[in-house]
């Protein structure tokens, strides 16, 4: 399934062309075939049209393409020597959204650069986790292990997890807490801290809940009850369920699906889109695109078992466990599993930052795989 090269020399870096000619392609031929399943189901959403959405996304995707093939042939130690560079600029970002960004559907969450809306908290989910691996990297055992050792990047985390809570997008700070836990428990630290953790955040509960919007609050309750405003905060989710079950075991065919297609279903372009491949495909597409989303998870983690560098290991798991992230919120969300939180499927909802950041976080995972025989000393 994958080539290998191997090196007389633990740490000799392979050439431009070693690289390129040891890529995974049949990872890349998984991530273009997810792609184009949502160009597809973009195509379909517009009622036959490339516009607005699938054309836009085809470009983005070509983009972002062309970005993970660069960053694929980079050298690892480079991100490793910028890691902390691009955290504290994408802070920065982060800050100014907050005081002066652009606000959109109720939300403040994007820089607007005229030609195209930056969301710079999608762009931390790839560099907390270059941080926090850069950090681990160059910390001992003993560090991790000790309270005092996880102050910095406890503080890592919760600095970015708080300014884009209160942009506000408790989906992405959801995703930037569960993706850094992933990468505390694989570092080391002790299950009891966990423990610890999550009593307060459970304890913590009553208090919190004041502190959530009303849109916020009415998600939760309609998690619970989706029949109590079946005409307002519930109606996404009645919806969703169903577009689900009309699709049946083989769908209504495509183009067909009654639910997307009379605008019953909202949002049918973004957050459900996956609800409207279901009804137009049934639940052979659907299953068959969550097989694909699991053969690429299980790549990006093999990728990191393979690295002989602890930096590769942890950024490897990191980027891929955001990735998992965005498939199991999402489609947990849209099945009613758990509250609707405003997490995109990646590659096939539409998107901007999403479908490039996504593609840079692929193209970080395939330079650890092509770079897997450079072991990178401490600091």
């Amino acid at each position: 399934m994958y080539k290998f090269y191997e090196t007389s020399f633990k740490n000799q870096t392979p050439t431009l062309k070693e690289k390129f000619q040891n890529l995974s392609f049949s990872y890349i031929m998984l991530i273009m075939m997810l792609a184009g399943i949502g160009i597809v189901m973009l195509y379909s959403a517009a009622n036959g049209h490339w516009h607005p959405w699938a054309l836009n996304q085809l470009l983005r995707f070509g983009i972002g393409f062309t970005a993970m093939i660069i960053l694929a042939l980079v050298d690892i130690r480079i991100f490793m020597r910028y890691a902390y560079v691009f955290y504290f600029g994408t802070l920065i970002l982060l800050v100014i959204v907050d005081v002066m960004g652009h606000v959109g559907m109720g939300a403040q969450r994007w820089i607007n650069l005229g030609f195209m809306k930056l969301q710079p908290s999608e762009l931390m989910k790839i560099a907390l986790v270059l941080a926090l691996a850069r950090y681990f990297h160059s910390s001992s055992l003993q560090s991790i292990e000790s309270v005092r050792g996880l102050i910095v990047p406890a503080l890592m985390v919760l600095a970015p997890a708080f300014l884009v809570m209160v942009q506000p997008d408790l989906g992405t700070s959801l995703m930037l807490l569960f993706t850094a836990g992933a990468m505390f428990f694989v570092v080391g630290v002790q299950l009891w801290k966990f423990g610890i953790v999550l009593i307060g955040a459970l304890l913590s509960i009553p208090v919190g809940w004041h502190f959530l919007y009303d849109y916020q609050k009415n998600r939760v309750l309609t998690f619970l009850d989706p029949e109590r405003d079946p005409l307002g905060a519930g109606y996404h989710i009645i919806q969703s369920k169903i577009a689900l079950g009309s699709g049946g075991v083989f769908g209504k065919g495509f183009l067909k699906g009654t639910q997307s297609h009379l605008n019953f279903l909202p949002e049918k372009h973004t957050d459900f889109i996956f609800t409207m491949l279901s009804e137009e495909f049934g639940m052979i597409g659907a299953v068959f695109v969550l097989i694909l989303n699991m053969i690429v998870i299980a790549y990006c983690y093999s990728f990191a078992l393979k690295s002989s560098s602890y930096f590769g290991k942890l950024a490897a798991i990191g980027l891929a466990t955001n990735f998992f992230l965005y498939v199991f919120i999402n489609m947990a969300m849209v099945l009613g599993l758990i509250p609707v939180v405003g997490v995109p499927l990646a590659l096939i909802s539409y998107g901007g930052t999403v479908v490039l950041s996504v593609m840079a976080s692929f193209g970080i995972i395939l330079s650890v795989y092509v770079n897997r025989n450079i072991n990178i000393g401490k600091d």
